[in-house]
């Protein structure tokens, strides 16, 4: 691709994808028509370029309508924005949903992660791609985790067009598959959040007690099984009071960093430099993480409330909320609570007629599991590549647009809700002295009942697995997801803690639990990981762009030999993981190599 701007034109489609984001453009510097009064002076690009946020949006708008992003449509979108060619195409190619290649309007997304692996995704891969052949109109990929771990083996259809439509296979067959390609809406109706939720019901939950209890979709319903009751106590409190709950609580975040929440808004709302920022982490990607997905399908108006209270304690007054690009129902459920909220007041120029201005945006991913880091989340929005940028400064200083920012995951915003209602002391009370709440768990894998759990803090492994039914012969169990560990079938009394994992040599990273009986190889596993990571790197810093390259080389050699040949390649695994831990720039290369590590070391992977 040309990476100037040329004489590639848009079509009459890709235009209308534009414009109908950004409005029509207002003279033939940004792609209108050309005039005289255009050749005196150029209008307007200062205002463009304050727009170059929209980048991402824009590749997202050109996509949903054509399935692809064509040189004619890049280069109108960058005359929109003035943003250079060469920059929009190395932000176009670095997500995984997006194409600047010809492609057809419809493409199948084949889980091939962990999860999905187990259940079966090669063979689901190799029946799809057989029935939709070339001349089909669709295109088979296969995928990292979709976010449907309790489902295996998941499938994603995307039909591009105007509007676009998706369609989800889970679990899929191959005759699944192809129908919900072939005719997104005429695919089966997906399951009910609260089909992922093995406890929903139960009046002791304190997170998923609206999922399946209460209507998604209804405001009212919400209000009434306790909606809004924490904001409203919010807006009594005021802003030092809420930062002042939330710290006694003890709330750590559960994105996996496990960084007290209480010191993180204090740090923020302390920021005498404006505006501050909210953020959302709701991008998800660590194979077998699915629980944000079901708290914002199934209580959307939960994660708007407590968005709120967090905006409000830490003086923000503009929200983003991060989505990955693979979850559609969230958005739909998503958009649905911010248009509702909207209308009743509970968001805008005036929140529930206090004089307080607050307001969500959604920016979706695109494809990229580097955008989980808070500050290649950061460059994403504002339409860069999604890099993770050196700290400091912290994003508490200077975060999204350069100024403070808060960013916290679903979970942990949702956990502000009950700290508010019951009260600092009585949220603390729950778990452990150093893990205090309640925390959930994502379970897949060798068990007979997968889905998002609950439990407070410390109860063991053991306990939670006899919940979701595990499997007769149980090899190995993941903590985690991919930059997590493994631990032996016979340590299952791991308290499910932070400082309980630690302590065992493991990490409870964001509560992934992947169990894997002997029918899983699990070389092909440990391959599959080191893929990932060789995938995901974004390849800015040395050790994680070329470790994760020469860890998977070393798998492949491994799986090949045996014996004296095979100790020399473990050898050099050893040395290129301590590398990427020391000298990687963020946590995807710093992590890269753990359960790879604990395989080799605690389960003997390779003896």
């Amino acid at each position: 691709m040309d990476l100037r701007f040329g004489d590639s034109k848009p079509t009459d489609d890709e235009r209308a994808a534009v414009d109908g984001l950004l409005g029509p453009p207002g003279s033939s510097w940004e792609g209108a028509d050309r005039s005289d009064a255009d050749l005196r002076w150029a209008r307007g690009g200062r205002a463009a370029r304050d727009r170059r946020d929209l980048l991402l949006p824009g590749l997202h708008a050109i996509n949903d309508r054509i399935g692809w992003i064509s040189e004619g449509a890049l280069d109108y979108l960058c005359r929109r924005l003035t943003v250079p060619p060469a920059e929009a195409y190395g932000v176009a190619t670095f997500y995984a949903l997006f194409s600047v290649r010809p492609r057809p309007a419809t493409v199948l997304h084949v889980c091939t992660d962990l999860a999905c692996a187990a259940a079966g995704a090669g063979g689901l891969c190799a029946g799809a791609e057989e029935r939709l052949g070339p001349g089909s109109g669709v295109s088979v990929q296969r995928s990292p985790c979709l976010g449907l771990c309790e489902r295996a083996p998941a499938a994603l259809a995307v039909k591009a067009g105007d509007p676009v439509r998706t369609a989800v296979a889970a679990p899929a067959t191959v005759r699944d598959a192809v129908l919900a390609a072939s005719a997104p809406d005429s695919a089966p109706e997906e399951p009910s959040a609260a089909a992922a939720v093995p406890q929903c019901g139960d009046p002791s939950l304190t997170l998923l007690r609206r999922v399946g209890v209460v209507d998604p979709a209804s405001l009212d319903d919400y209000r009434a099984h306790g909606g809004y009751t924490a904001l409203r106590r919010a807006f009594a409190l005021g802003p030092a009071g809420v930062i002042r709950e939330v710290t006694d609580s003890g709330l750590a975040g559960r994105g996996g960093a496990a960084f007290p929440t209480g010191r993180k808004w204090q740090a923020t709302a302390a920021q005498p430099d404006r505006p501050h920022y909210l953020v959302c982490n709701a991008d998800e990607s660590e194979p077998g993480t699915f629980k944000d997905r079901v708290l914002m399908e199934g209580d959307p108006y939960a994660l708007v409330e407590a968005m709120t209270v967090a905006a409000y304690a830490t003086g923000a007054h503009k929200g983003y909320l991060y989505l990955r690009g693979e979850y559609p129902r969230a958005q739909r459920r998503l958009e649905h609570a911010l248009a509702q909220a909207r209308a009743r007041g509970f968001l805008g120029e005036d929140v529930l007629g206090t004089g307080y201005a607050f307001d969500i945006e959604i920016r979706r991913g695109a494809g990229a599991y580097i955008c989980g880091e808070e500050t290649a989340l950061f460059n994403s929005i504002e339409g860069y590549r999604g890099e993770p940028r050196s700290k400091p400064p912290f994003p508490v200083e200077k975060g999204l647009f350069g100024k403070p920012t808060v960013e916290n995951n679903v979970e942990t915003l949702v956990n502000v809700l009950p700290i508010l209602t019951m009260g600092a002391p009585a949220y603390a009370a729950i778990g452990t002295g150093a893990s205090t709440g309640p925390k959930l768990f994502c379970v897949s894998g060798s068990v007979a009942r997968p889905g998002v759990y609950e439990l407070p803090f410390g109860a063991t492994l053991g306990e939670l697995l006899e919940l979701a039914g595990v499997r007769a012969g149980l090899r190995a169990v993941l903590l985690g997801g991919a930059a997590g560990g493994f631990v032996r079938a016979d340590e299952l009394d791991i308290p499910l803690t932070f400082e309980g994992t630690r302590e065992a040599g493991t990490t409870l990273g964001s509560g992934v639990v992947m169990a894997f009986d002997g029918t899983v190889p699990l070389p092909r596993l440990l391959l599959r990981i080191a893929e990932f990571f060789r995938d995901e790197s974004c390849g800015q810093c040395v050790p994680c762009r070329v470790g994760t390259v020469r860890q998977e080389e070393a798998l492949h050699r491994i799986a090949e030999r045996s014996g004296a040949a095979a100790a020399g390649d473990v050898a050099l695994l050893r040395e290129v993981g301590r590398t990427m831990r020391d000298a990687s720039i963020c946590g995807l290369g710093q992590t890269a190599w753990n359960a790879v590590e604990s395989a080799i070391d605690r389960l003997g992977a390779y003896e």
